[in-house]
């Protein structure tokens, strides 16, 4: 089976990008697969969230500029069938020095490709910047498909119609021919609350089968997960986001390995 490579992307901050990077990985390895998580946002809010330290020069930074190998990167985490590529705040510097770079919009593809080939990954899910930069574009360079979080606000909409003009414009170019939203998570969705449901219900008017059919619950728990380094099914195996989560998984599966 090919190791499929599914970016997380959206160029708002705060709308649940990490979160869903961490949690979903998670749940993949517990349902089985073979999971590698690549923190690519220079925050590393990712690495955290796994319960990995930051520690200097361990993140993608140096390979994307041919130096050493994103094999030599990935680390185990405490969870069995997920590793990690974590980041750190090297890779601030990556997007003014690629742009700088021959062929820099492929540089994470190039990259990557060893580590796809080694057949030891079902699914590398990439945690993107929250911005639509030279990182963010690399890693859809490299991806089989987009999955955008969105938050139950009245903005939703406008960020997703950018995101799609920029895969376009990326698939017009001939940098990955075959870019596109994967799917669509609708993220801190409070039942109780008109908002919430009627964003819901707009997005999934406008984007239709491409909106996942679970929604993720606002919640306490979830927000409390990564000050632990724990994603949401080691922290509170047994709450609402835990189990969103794992049926979100279980789609995710669906449509990656049909």
């Amino acid at each position: 089976m090919l190791t499929k490579v599914i970016a997380v992307a959206n160029q708002k901050g705060g709308v649940g990008k990490t979160t869903t990077s961490v949690n979903l990985a998670a749940c993949l390895a517990s349902a089985g697969k073979r999971v590698l998580l690549f923190d690519l946002d220079p925050q590393a809010n990712a690495t955290s969230g796994v319960g990995v330290e930051k520690v200097e020069g361990a993140s993608a930074y140096r390979p994307l500029f041919g130096e050493g190998t994103l094999t030599e990167k990935i680390k185990p985490t405490a969870y069995e069938r997920l590793w990690l590529i974590p980041s750190e705040v090297d890779l601030c510097g990556a997007d003014v020095e690629l742009a700088r770079s021959e062929n820099h919009l492929m540089r994470l593809k190039m990259a990557l490709q060893p580590v796809r080939d080694s057949g030891n990954y079902d699914v590398i899910l990439v945690d993107c910047p929250p911005s639509l930069g030279i990182l963010t574009l690399n890693a859809f360079a490299a991806t089989d498909g987009v999955l955008v979080p969105l938050q139950c606000e009245y903005y939703a909409l406008e960020g997703i119609s950018m995101m799609s003009r920029v895969l376009a414009q990326l698939r017009e170019a001939g940098v990955n021919p075959h870019l596109d939203i994967f799917g669509v998570v609708m993220t801190m969705f409070d039942g109780r609350t008109k908002l919430s449901n009627e964003v819901v219900s707009e997005v999934r008017s406008q984007l239709a089968e491409r909106v996942f059919e679970t929604v993720i619950p606002r919640s306490t728990k979830l927000a409390e997960a990564p000050s632990f380094g724990k994603p949401i099914i080691h922290y509170d195996k047994y709450s609402a986001s835990a189990a969103a989560y794992e049926v979100l998984a279980d789609e995710v599966m669906k449509r990656l390995f049909v």
